[in-house]
């Protein structure tokens, strides 16, 4: 890993020194009062410890950031309306069909109950995994107006899933540019990361990005996309097998963070 550069940020009344990639992602930061440096990824360690060697004095921790202790979470007590927990799949759309309604006499059907279709159908498969030991979240705000349409948090780790309405379209993905049928080239996989990224930076966690395609009638990838995880409708139950890196208790833990409104408003 290159690039690598150190911002010094307040956060909650302590100086932190955060390292970001030059793609702009948190990769990890140096707690000055607790002596440690926090990773995001063990694979950047030496890359991270490299940059941060002129700011560090004396010995300090070095690992994954460490999970809440049952008395910070005491304190995540929420309010009805911070409490994200409630929130339907396609919340954000549902509210924004509520509010600004199409016209009834519109020739193409409007684009936004495609996407709502989509994330419910793909809600309700991330829903049934909670038997499995994940949770989900759906339709997490983001500063600017943009949503996570589903942070799902389980055994397996956290992820940050964004669903695009594909049905019987062929989707062809050459990163960072996704194209829908005969539509123009978007470079959808740069959002996806900077959600996940954002993601990463609220809860202090590596959250890994997902590009969810709902029926598409084919999917061409020349190549792996960097740092997306790329799955069909049919495939997203496929998660429930993932395993190995966080405990139940770690789980509940990151699920009561991120479901607290306040969380996210500074990312």
């Amino acid at each position: 890993m290159s690039g690598l550069r150190v911002i010094p940020t307040w956060r909650h009344g302590q100086e932190r020194l955060y390292v970001y990639g030059d793609d702009g992602r948190n990769v990890a930061w140096y707690d000055r009062d607790a002596g440690r440096v926090n990773l995001l990824s063990e694979s950047s360690r030496e890359d991270v410890l490299a940059v941060l060697r002129p700011f560090i004095a004396g010995q300090v921790a070095v690992g994954p950031p460490p999970v809440p202790t049952p008395a910070e979470l005491a304190r995540l007590s929420l309010h009805p309306d911070d409490d994200l927990a409630p929130n339907r799949p396609g919340e954000a759309l549902v509210i924004s069909l509520d509010r600004d309604p199409a016209p009834q006499r519109r020739l193409r059907s409007d684009p936004r109950r495609r996407a709502l279709a989509a994330q419910q159908q793909t809600g309700e498969v991330l829903d049934g995994l909670e038997a499995a030991g994940w949770r989900v979240l759906h339709s997490v705000p983001l500063p600017g107006g943009a949503h996570i349409h589903h942070l799902l948090i389980g055994p397996g780790g956290l992820f940050a899933l964004h669903v695009l309405p594909a049905r019987k379209q062929r989707v062809r993905v050459s990163d960072p540019m996704v194209t829908l049928g005969r539509g123009e080239p978007d470079a959808l996989l740069r959002r996806v990361r900077a959600d996940a990224s954002r993601a990463s930076f609220a809860l202090t966690a590596e959250v890994r990005a997902g590009l969810v395609l709902v029926e598409p009638s084919s999917v061409d990838v020349p190549g792996p996309p960097r740092d997306v995880r790329l799955l069909t409708d049919t495939e997203v139950s496929g998660l429930a097998r993932m395993g190995g890196l966080l405990k139940p208790a770690d789980v509940e833990a990151l699920h009561a963070m991120a479901r607290d409104r306040g969380a996210w408003v500074r990312v």
